[in-house]
């Protein structure tokens, strides 16, 4: 028999927290060694972080990771250890994955491609190394071979295809394949996005079958670094069968899954189908477990919210719900408040412990109903949420003297509308700040992504704070979602919330403002924004794709230039938007996904010609 114990490693690391990664990447190890294991691989990058960004580019941060590997080093008796690390040849950056046993670095596989679309950056800060070439590297400790190299564990062959280079038409495992590798370790740093894991699953099993062998990908995990969430995917398969998956989006610093390969025979296994395939389950795990490092890394001391009665605040309160219910569950009281920076168990319960960490306020004025008041108290008393109610019309009235006393003029609704309706949000930035101040915590913003093509948000008001964790799904989404919630995960707080239309309540009541009379129909919106945004279609190739959805085509195309329009007037205000979690491949973060100028033509020649259609 040729078996082999193989440990996949998924760690939640943060960048340059040197102890902390180490902290995780040594307790992956004695629980593998503890398992038996004779192989671990653990995410590319693993030692620094993933997402160090421009700190790649110096040479300090590479010489800090070879330091550090020196410890990890010391943990690998009668054990291959596979870790992830920066690489500087000759003045240039390489991805790198030092494989280390016995005390002595073997070697370093270096990353081939380098992704550079969506969310990805890689050849700012990284060179890809060309196939079938290698070196060696000079260093304290000795020459190592570096390049496209192939290593031995216990008599098997194994290779590396470090992340995007398994999602390439050209990759390495083809060359590995013909060199007879008989083990294929894909270190990643894969981001979350709806169903993307059923994508990683069919390339793990692919890849083995193809390439007749075993595979193992090893994704990184949690809330890195602010915005990007890594759902710490470990995924074994052999010739063509899926052997091992583990629980994805997990609470815990690290994750580490064994199994045994027998190289002489096929393994006739499958896991179960697993609940994170539905989207809605997939979103409350993974923003519960973006809030949850957000906080304990930021090492703030809960949230603040404007809970305003309506879907979006809505939906950010019952996230922090979700996280408190999840995280706990997951890790128990004890490990849940250490994590949290508490030195002992605040509260054993759900609700007690959201009053703890969340903070909520109902800012009204003349203009807001009693409904959304009912309905913001409602949801926050449900879930535990500390509730406080204020209103700021003296405020928005002592904004509006000054300036009318000022400016000699009367403002009135009928020519400054949008004046109006901006400074009663604007009136309730500084004073939940203040409360987000007084309590330590991360004050997050509302804005949605629909409302972010297009520019539906007050700057300094609704946008204003630090973290912005619904910003990028749409509209549609946030609304069915909450129906979901109700229905399924026992919020029955939100059962006021789930019958109003949205609105932003900042007009008179008479004119009975909502957000879609406003916009469009949100449904149209977000098909709008998949042709312009995520497909990148002109104006008129946009109403080319819809019309025939459409009966209306004269309201399609009116709506279609509105989109466009607004879109290219407000990327200011997207510029400007709270650091956000990707949860789609669709996202128009400028400085994650989406760059548009600031200035631009405002597609003035396209829309002409879309009218002319």
């Amino acid at each position: 028999m040729r078996t082999l114990r193989i440990a996949g490693a998924a760690v939640n690391q943060t960048p340059i927290d040197w102890a902390g990664n180490l902290r995780n990447i040594s307790g992956a190890i004695e629980k593998a060694k503890r398992e038996g294991a004779d192989l671990i691989c653990f995410s590319e990058l693993t030692i620094t972080g993933y997402g160090c960004e421009d700190l790649f580019l110096s040479e300090w941060l590479t010489e800090t990771a070879w330091s550090k590997l020196n410890d990890i080093i010391e943990f690998s008796d009668a054990l291959t250890v596979c870790v992830g690390l920066p690489v500087r040849i000759n003045q240039r950056t390489y991805n790198g994955m030092a494989v280390v046993r016995d005390r002595k670095v073997q070697g370093v596989a270096l990353k081939q491609n380098l992704p550079g679309d969506g969310i990805h950056y890689e050849p700012r800060w990284f060179d890809a190394w060309k196939s079938e070439s290698t070196t060696v590297l000079q260093t304290p400790m000795g020459e190592i071979p570096a390049g496209d190299l192939i290593f031995d564990c216990k008599g098997i062959s194994f290779a590396f295809e470090i992340c995007e280079d398994a999602w390439r038409k050209i990759r390495p495992g083809q060359l590995h394949h013909k060199r007879g590798v008989e083990l294929i370790l894909n270190p990643s740093a894969s981001h979350f996005a709806f169903g993307k894991n059923l994508i990683r699953e069919s390339i793990v099993c692919n890849s083995s079958r193809e390439f007749d062998c075993a595979f193992l990908m090893v994704n990184q995990l949690g809330n890195e670094a602010g915005k990007v969430i890594y759902d710490g995917d470990i995924l074994l398969a052999s010739k063509g069968k899926l052997i091992v998956r583990n629980p994805r989006l997990s609470f815990h610093p690290f994750n580490v899954q064994v199994a045994e390969i027998d190289f002489e025979e096929q393994i006739d296994f499958d896991p179960e189908p697993e609940l994170l395939n539905e989207r809605n389950e997939a979103f409350a795990q993974a923003a519960a477990l973006a809030l949850f490092d957000y906080l304990r890394k930021s090492r703030a001391r809960g949230f603040t919210l404007s809970l305003s009665g309506g879907a979006d605040s809505s939906c950010c309160s019952v996230l922090v719900s979700e996280m408190v219910r999840r995280a706990s569950d997951d890790l128990g009281w004890k490990s849940f408040w250490e994590a949290l920076g508490e030195s002992s168990v605040v509260t054993t319960s759900q609700q007690e412990a959201v009053g703890y960490l969340l903070h909520c306020a109902y800012q009204g004025t003349r203009n807001s109903s009693q409904t959304t008041l009912q309905a913001a108290a409602m949801l926050a008393g449900s879930i535990g949420a500390k509730f406080y109610q204020w209103s700021v019309d003296e405020q928005v009235t002592g904004y509006r003297e000054i300036l009318e006393s000022a400016t000699h003029r009367t403002l009135d609704w009928s020519t400054d509308d949008i004046t109006l309706q901006n400074i009663q949000a604007r009136s309730r930035s500084p004073i939940i700040w203040m409360l987000a101040n007084m309590t330590k915590s991360v004050l997050l913003t509302t804005s949605n992504r629909s409302e972010g093509d297009v520019g539906y948000a007050t700057m300094d008001g609704d946008t204003s704070g630090s973290l912005a964790p619904i910003a990028g799904v749409d509209k549609p989404f946030i609304i069915q979602w909450l129906k979901w919630a109700e229905t399924n995960l026992g919020y029955r707080g939100l059962s006021t919330v789930n019958n109003l239309q949205p609105t932003a309540e900042l007009r008179p009541p008479d004119q009975t403002q909502t957000d879609e009379q406003d916009l469009m129909p949100y449904t149209m919106l977000v098909a709008i924004e998949r042709q312009a945004i995520l497909n990148r279609k002109s104006p008129l190739e946009t109403f080319e794709i819809l019309k025939d959805e459409y009966d209306n085509q004269d309201y399609l195309k009116s709506c279609i230039i509105k989109f466009y329009r607004l879109w290219s007037v407000n990327q200011w205000k997207r510029e400007r938007v709270a650091p956000a979690f990707h949860f789609d491949d669709l996202n128009v973060d400028p400085r994650s996904w989406c760059r548009f100028p600031i200035l631009s033509g405002n597609f003035s020649e396209e829309l002409e010609e879309l009218k002319k259609a």
